[in-house]
């Protein structure tokens, strides 16, 4: 068997990663609660990008702009016909991963996560995966980015240098 996008697989069987599509997804609030804004990045099957920068013009919690960000990131794939492809989604946000898996709902939030749920539910194979703040860079700089905010990886302090040991 070939290894093209449509075939790829695994000796076990199991569709590769390559063969998803993947998805990073970010929201922010800036201040906390306040301005929305959400960044995206889809990734197809053969390596084409699709990127979202966009400030919501609404105000809300950063768990809102997570979940916002995630439902944008269906209705592109929607747009990009995905649905019956394998899909990946790589989120930061814990909570929206929780609330996805069936937690004990936020009240004030449940009709955002429902949306996002109805959205997930017309893909077939969906998973949506918690990943550390660091691997969703590029999505959390698009996020940034909509609110011209500061890129996070620019506010770290740098390290210093070492100076060489005199002998």
């Amino acid at each position: 068997m070939a290894n093209t996008p449509d075939s790829a697989a695994t000796h076990e069987g199991q569709t590769t990663t390559a063969a998803r599509w993947q998805v990073h997804c970010d929201g922010t609030a800036h201040p906390n609660p306040g301005r929305m804004s959400i960044g995206v990045v889809v990734t197809a099957p053969d390596g084409v990008q699709h990127s979202l920068s966009r400030a919501l013009g609404a105000s809300g919690c950063n768990n809102e702009a997570e979940a916002r960000a995630l439902i944008a990131a269906l209705q592109l794939l929607h747009d990009l016909g995905a649905e019956q492809r394998p899909l990946q989604i790589h989120s930061d946000s814990s909570v929206l991963v929780a609330q996805l898996a069936g937690a004990t709902p936020v009240a004030r939030l449940a009709h955002v996560f429902d949306e996002a749920r109805v959205l997930l539910a017309g893909f077939g194979d969906a998973r949506l995966v918690w990943v550390p703040r660091h691997r969703n860079r590029m999505a959390d700089t698009l996020a940034r980015a909509a609110l011209d905010l500061a890129d996070k990886s620019d506010l770290k302090p740098r390290p210093k240098k070492r100076q060489a040991r005199r002998r």
